[in-house]
């Protein structure tokens, strides 16, 4: 009995040290982590006199301005001192509905205010939480993208987060203006030499990751401004969304030059009866976009949904992942170790995808595609444009057994024609479509 309590512990104790940012065995190649040990940590900014949409006055037809409060999380490659471990714990609320009580932890392999690589600028990316959500709900991504030599900054958008969550109008208002805003942030305290991340940070280089709402936020950052038609104009009341119309030259006037590519998963917006956008909008995204998305996606909906956004966007160098048989939990953490919740489970986790195979995959094209757009890595292209769209059309003719652990290198004079990066009969269930710009 003693034996088998303590085999129990031991499972236990090797369970909680499994970090979301470390794929398994079966991960595609660029997913495991790269060559810099990771420091995080949390940083407060304010985006001064925005509008206050949610006290929006019926009387004046007009909201009051109030400063609007961001919590960053950032994590950097770092310098490990001596005697120190790259690890920390997260802590955050549950998910699950809009303001569940109660919070949980998790390990994180980032050292907590480690000192940052001297010498050497990154470029950003900076990761936007669907609605509701967290700044810490994306770490499998956000600390291995870091590994690769990127400064990740992510954003707890103010009426959005797990336990805060306040109507809706203030994050359709609100998103990409959050966004923008991070970089302008970031990129100012890269200059100023009392900051940690002084010459650290590249803002001139950065792309945008977001899921669910953070897609939505993300695909307007990038030039895509909302149709006069969408109830986002009867939403968001007092006129306050026509700065945000295609067709608005304040809109066309943001300065989103330095955002130099966007990874949009299972963006909202698009499907009916809300339709963000129309084809005029999404043809003002003009840098390239990777999108990710499950076919049977009951939130942001697939082919009426994210596919018809990706097929608008026709000015942007773009490709859409598709996990077969998924819905809309394509982007976040696992759920969270020991919550036995059906409702929370929902929240977090895929009915037929593994998730720490689904995260593998998305670490894999996500690293393809920043290292590719903002690091020139051409050597990436071919691991985003497949020889075959549907993975499951994928030819390996090595004899069973054989090279089990190999990685493919796509097509090959043996006749192969494999999804690139791939290991053998670990190819299925995926879709990728690229399409170039118009």
């Amino acid at each position: 009995m003693r034996t088998l309590r303590s085999f129990f512990v031991l499972c236990l104790t090797l369970s909680a040290q499994q970090y979301y940012s470390v794929p398994g065995p079966d991960a595609p190649e660029l997913a495991k982590r790269g060559t810099f040990a990771v420091g995080v940590r949390t940083l407060d900014i304010v985006h001064r006199a925005q509008p206050d949409i949610l006290k929006f006055d019926k009387a004046t037809g007009k909201a009051p301005l109030a400063d609007r409060a961001l919590k960053l999380e950032i994590w950097y490659p770092a310098t490990i001192p001596a005697g120190q471990e790259e690890k920390t714990v997260y802590t955050s609320r549950i998910a699950g509905t809009q303001n569940v009580p109660g919070t949980f932890d998790f390990p994180g392999k980032a050292l907590r205010d480690a000192p940052p690589v001297a010498g050497q600028k990154f470029p950003l990316v900076v990761v936007s939480h669907g609605y509701p959500g967290s700044r810490t709900l994306l770490t499998y991504l956000t600390e291995n993208v870091a590994s690769k030599g990127y400064v990740v900054v992510t954003i707890d958008h103010t009426d959005s987060v797990f336990g805060e969550v306040r109507p809706f109008p203030s994050t359709l208002l609100n998103r990409s203006t959050d966004q923008l805003f991070t970089i302008e942030s970031i990129g100012e305290l890269s200059k100023k030499p009392d900051s940690f991340l002084n010459g650290l940070a590249d803002a001139t280089n950065t792309a945008i990751v977001g899921y669910s709402m953070g897609g939505y936020g993300a695909l307007t950052s990038a030039g895509a401004g909302y149709s006069k038609a969408s109830p986002i104009s009867t939403t968001i009341p007092g006129g306050y969304a026509d700065d945000l119309m295609a067709e608005s030259p304040k809109f066309q006037a943001i300065h989103r030059e330095n955002i130099r590519a966007i990874v949009a998963i299972a963006p909202w917006g698009e499907q009916p009866p809300f339709n963000a956008w129309d084809e005029r909008g999404l043809a003002g995204i003009r840098i390239p976009s990777l999108f990710i998305t499950g076919d049977h996606d009951d939130v942001a909906v697939y082919e009426a949904g994210v596919k018809r956004a990706f097929e608008r966007a026709v000015n942007s160098e773009r490709c859409m992942l598709v996990f077969q048989n998924a819905r809309h939990n394509t982007g976040g953490n696992p759920v969270p170790a020991g919550v036995n919740s059906f409702q929370v489970d929902q929240f977090y986790d895929e009915p037929v995808w593994r998730k720490d195979r689904m995260i593998g995959v998305n670490q894999h094209f996500i690293t393809a595609f920043l290292d590719l757009y903002l690091k020139k890595d051409e050597s990436r292209r071919s691991y985003l444009k497949q020889e075959v769209v549907l993975s499951n059309d994928g030819k390996w003719n090595a004899a069973q057994g054989a090279d089990a652990a190999a990685y493919s290198t796509g097509k090959d004079a043996a006749g192969n024609l494999f999804w690139k990066g791939f290991q053998r009969r670990n190819a299925l269930g995926m879709e990728m479509y690229c399409s170039d710009a118009r």
